[in-house]
C-alpha cells in the first residue's frame, strides 16, 4: 500500500494531464472540502484507491484537523497495515491478538519504544477507525473487546501527567549563552564554535521565555507583530495569535522589551546577512512564494499564485507565514522573523536540531561549576513551563508578599481558587498561557512551593549521620507529629 496526502497549491502548480488542468483539480478539491494533508491510500500494484481506506481519510478531512495531523494519522494506519502484511492479513481482518501485538511491537519491542503519549495518540485513532468501520457496517464489531471501566487492550498501561520540566535562573543561561549562543563558561566567545546562527537562538530563547508561548507560536512569529524597526527597545509587543495557537484558540500574547531587545539584536547581527545571502534563490522562486506589497492595521496583503490577496496577520497559519516574503534592502526577504541558510522560516526539524547541538554542547563543557542538568535533554517547551511557574509565585508574592510558611502558601491557595477570580493568579495565568481550562494549569500547583527545601528542613541533622537510621528518622517524623496534640 501507498501512501500520499491532498496538496492542492502543489497540484495547482505541476500538475500536467491530458484529463484535468492543476487548476480544475484544485478546484474540485476545494468544492468537494478536501483539506490538504487528507491521506491517500493507493494499491501497490494497480494504484487505484483502496477502499474503505479512502472514504475514512475523506471524513476525516471535514473535521478541521490540521494538514499535519493528519498525515501523522495517515501514517498510523500504514504502521499497522504493514504490520497486517507481515501476519498475513489486512486492516478489515485485523483480531484482538494482532492489534495487540502491534501495541507490544510500538511500546515495547522496537528498536526505539514510543512513549505514553505518542501510543495514547496512535491506540485513539485505531479505535476510531475501527468505529467509523463498523458504523460504516464495514464490520459487524470491532476487533478489540472493552473491559472493566470502558477500557480496552490498546488502551495505555499507565496514564501520565504533565511532564513539567522548568529551569532556574542559572540553568537557562547555560542553556542559552553557552549551548544556544557559542560561549564559554567565563562568558567569553569559544573560537572553535562552529554552530549556526547563535543570536538567532538566544533571541529565540529569549522570546520564548519572554511570551511563554508554544513553539509554533513564536518560532513562527512575523516582524510587524513584533514591531521591530517600528519602536525602540523600550517597548514591549501586543500581538493576537490564533491560527498558529494550539486548536486555533485565539488569545493576546505580551512580549516584554527585553525579548523584543533580544530579537533586534539579533535582526542587527545577524538575520541581515542571512537575508542577503538568500535573496537571489528566494527571487527564482517568488512563484511559490506569497509578496506581500502592503502591511497594514494587522493586516497584509499580497499576491499567491498570480492572485492578490488579503489576511489578518492573527489568521495566517505557519505554512503561510513560511512563504510570506516582502521587497526588501537587497531583493525578497522573509517576514517571519526567524530564517535560516534558505532565506524561509526553519522548520521543526531544524529547531529539533538546534536544541540537541545545544545539549551536545552543555554536556561536552560540564564541569564543577556548571549548573545541574536533568538526566533529559532540554526542550523549547520547558522555557514555557519555566515561564508558568515565574509568573505564577510572582503574581502569588505580589497578592500576599514572601510567606515562608509552607503551611501558609496551601491555605493560600485555596483561599485564591475560592474567591479574587478576577486577580487569582492561577487564572491569570492560564489566560496567559492560553489554556482551555484551569484545571490545565493546576498541575503547576505542585511545583510553587520549594519540597526540596521542606524536606531538607525536615530531616536536618538526620540524613547522613552514620548512626542515624531510617527507623530513627520515621521515629523522630512520628514525635514531632505527636507533639502538638499531646500539648493541646
Amino acid at each position: 500500500m501507498h501512501l500520499f496526502s491532498v496538496d492542492a497549491a502543489l497540484v495547482q502548480r505541476y500538475l500536467v494531464s491530458d484529463v484535468l488542468s492543476g487548476a480544475e483539480v484544485a478546484a474540485l478539491l476545494e468544492r468537494r472540502a478536501i483539506s490538504d494533508g487528507t491521506p491517500i491510500y493507493l494499491d501497490d500494484e494497480s494504484m487505484m484507491p483502496i477502499e474503505p481506506l479512502n472514504s475514512w481519510a475523506r471524513s476525516m478531512s471535514y473535521a478541521d484537523l490540521e494538514a499535519s495531523t493528519m498525515r501523522d494519522y495517515g501514517r498510523i494506519l500504514t504502521r499497522v497495515d504493514r504490520h497486517q502484511a507481515k501476519r498475513g492479513s489486512d486492516l478489515l481482518g485485523a483480531t484482538e491478538s494482532d492489534l495487540v501485538a502491534y501495541r507490544k511491537l510500538r511500546t515495547e519491542l522496537q528498536r526505539k519504544p514510543i512513549g505514553g503519549s505518542a501510543w495514547t495518540k496512535e491506540s485513539g485513532l485505531i479505535d476510531q477507525f475501527y468505529g467509523y468501520l463498523v458504523d460504516e457496517k464495514h464490520l459487524v464489531r470491532r476487533p478489540v473487546r472493552l473491559a472493566a471501566r470502558g477500557r480496552n487492550a490498546l488502551s495505555p498501561r499507565v496514564r501520565m501527567g504533565m511532564d513539567i520540566r522548568h529551569m532556574t535562573f542559572e540553568q537557562f543561561r547555560y542553556f542559552r549563552d553557552v549551548g544556544l549562543g557559542g560561549e564559554l563558561m567565563n562568558t567569553h566567545v569559544n573560537r572553535s564554535f562552529r554552530g549556526s546562527a547563535p543570536h538567532r537562538n538566544r533571541a529565540a530563547a529569549d522570546l520564548a521565555l519572554g511570551s511563554g508561548t508554544r513553539w509554533r507560536e513564536w518560532a513562527t512569529v512575523l516582524l510587524p507583530e513584533l514591531g521591530i524597526g517600528d519602536q525602540g527597545a523600550d517597548y514591549g509587543a501586543e500581538f493576537t495569535v490564533q491560527a498558529c495557537a494550539k486548536y486555533g484558540k485565539s488569545r493576546t500574547v505580551y512580549v516584554p522589551s527585553d525579548a523584543v531587545d533580544s530579537v533586534e539584536t539579533y535582526c542587527l547581527l545577524e538575520r541581515q546577512e542571512i537575508a542577503q545571502a538568500a535573496a537571489k534563490t528566494l527571487g527564482r522562486k517568488h512563484r511559490d512564494l506569497f509578496v506581500v506589497t502592503r502591511i497594514a492595521d494587522g493586516q497584509v496583503r499580497g499576491v499567491l499564485d498570480g492572485v492578490e490577496h488579503e489576511y489578518e496577520m492573527s489568521a495566517m497559519d505557519a505554512d503561510l507565514r513560511r512563504i510570506t516574503v516582502r521587497e526588501g534592502e537587497f531583493g525578497l526577504e522573509a517576514l517571519t522573523v526567524f530564517i535560516c541558510r534558505g532565506g524561509l522560516m526553519p522548520g521543526a526539524d531544524s529547531w529539533k536540531r538546534y536544541r540537541h547541538a545545544a545539549w551536545r554542547r552543555m554536556q561536552d563543557l560540564r564541569d564543577e561549576t556548571t549548573p545541574p542538568l536533568p538526566r533529559k535533554r532540554w526542550r523549547w517547551h520547558d522555557l514555557r513551563h519555566t515561564y508558568a511557574l515565574q509568573m505564577l509565585t510572582y503574581l502569588e508574592n505580589q497578592m500576599d508578599g514572601e510567606e515562608p510558611d509552607p503551611a501558609a502558601r496551601r491555605r493560600r491557595h485555596r483561599s485564591y481558587l475560592t474567591g479574587h477570580i478576577r486577580y487569582n493568579p492561577l487564572l491569570i495565568v492560564s489566560r496567559r498561557l492560553g489554556h482551555s481550562s484551569p484545571e490545565t494549569t493546576y498541575a503547576y500547583l505542585q511545583y510553587t512551593d520549594d519540597l526540596v527545601n521542606e524536606f531538607e528542613a525536615a530531616f536536618k541533622g538526620w540524613v547522613g549521620d552514620d548512626d542515624a537510621t531510617y527507623a530513627q528518622i520515621a521515629a523522630h517524623a512520628m514525635r514531632a507529629a505527636r507533639q502538638p496534640a499531646e500539648v493541646g
